[in-house]
């Protein structure tokens, strides 16, 4: 008896790290020390040293129940990004500029490819955000999870002078909303999602014209990085007074997250275009709108709050970066909350 027989095979382990160097090679910033396969990952403070305040911002977060269409479609290159973009996005939303990103993938059996299929998403990932990937782990768990079937999540460390954190307590009535459009469902709400479709290679395959594609396609799209967006804000000598990553729990849960006391979102529905996956969903589960709000980002994958005087330049520095922005309502006094009308 040995470990392979028992499930776990150490060469193929050697062989997905050999794999997944040239997808991490592209990731790398000059304040990265060593390479890939020590017991850590180091990172040099040099960039940083002369903030005023340096403060380190982090995030964790898994893709969730997404990965069962992964394993359907057998498409495993795209949720790399996802797990990567729910980490530094939520950075983002502080400020921060992330430095380095860190994963975890566990599976039942290492089939070395497909490994690094998943961490060539990831690369991809950190390249959008401008975060180096120094590290993670692969864990063959035989016996815990199917053999077919694999778990990822990550870990981001990211920097920001104090001065420059986003917590909200600038927001005041009179202040615009800004959303930045979503590539679709994003990485939220996907055990509502299987109860609505059949999670069958064949009703993944199925084309729908509202879509434009078909529905795998459109229910795996990656989620979108937000990152040189807000960067491209802050370039552009904009104050950002609050920002929502809206993600799990949908507009209900998470624009209350940016507001202080006393101060209420305004959000107008019909200023913007809500995508066409979240009106089939609805039409295809009956779930009403409220429930659609409180679940997922209906089109919006960012919102932010900007004084009046600065939104042309905002709108501008969005669109810079490559992103879609739009005015979507406002700040007012009130109770701490959202209206969504």
């Amino acid at each position: 008896m040995d470990y392979k027989n028992a499930g776990v095979d150490i060469e193929a382990g050697y062989k997905s790290v050999e794999l997944m160097k040239k997808h991490i090679a592209k990731t790398m910033r000059p304040e990265v020390l060593g390479g890939i396969g020590g017991f850590s990952g180091a990172f040099s403070m040099n960039s940083f040293k002369n903030m005023e305040e340096p403060t380190l911002v982090s995030g964790t977060d898994g893709v969730g129940t997404k990965l069962k269409l992964a394993f359907i479609l057998d498409k495993h290159n795209t949720v790399g990004i996802d797990c990567v973009a729910m980490c530094v996005n939520d950075i983002a939303c502080a400020g921060g500029e992330p430095l380095f990103f860190l994963d975890y993938i566990a599976c039942g059996k290492n089939y070395p490819e497909k490994i690094a299929d998943i961490v060539s998403g990831v690369a991809e990932g950190c390249a959008q955000a401008g975060a180096a990937l120094i590290g993670g782990e692969t864990a063959e768990m035989p016996g815990f999870y199917p053999v077919d079937e694999y778990d990822l999540a990550g870990f981001a460390v990211g920097v920001v002078d104090k001065k420059d954190l986003i917590t909200g307590e600038e927001l005041k009535p009179g202040d615009v909303l800004i959303g930045m459009a979503s590539s679709g469902v994003h990485s939220n709400g996907f055990s509502l999602v299987r109860k609505v479709f059949e999670m069958t290679k064949e009703s993944l395959d199925t084309y729908y014209e509202e879509l434009g594609t078909t529905l795998g396609e459109a229910l795996i799209a990656p989620t979108k990085i937000y990152v040189k967006a807000l960067k491209s804000i802050k370039e552009a000598g904009v104050r950002i007074h609050a920002c929502s990553h809206i993600t799990g729990g949908g507009f209900y849960e998470n624009v209350p997250r940016m507001l202080k006391e006393g101060t209420r979102a305004v959000i107008e529905k019909d200023s913007y275009p809500v995508l066409p996956i979240f009106g089939l969903l609805a039409k295809t589960g009956d779930i009403e709108e409220k429930m659609m709000y409180n679940t997922y980002n209906m089109g919006l994958g960012m919102v932010l709050a900007v004084d009046s005087k600065d939104v042309d330049k905002t709108m501008e520095a969005v669109r810079a970066a490559g992103e879609t922005p739009y005015v979507v309502g406002r700040i007012e006094a009130g109770e701490k909350g959202v209206t969504l009308c």
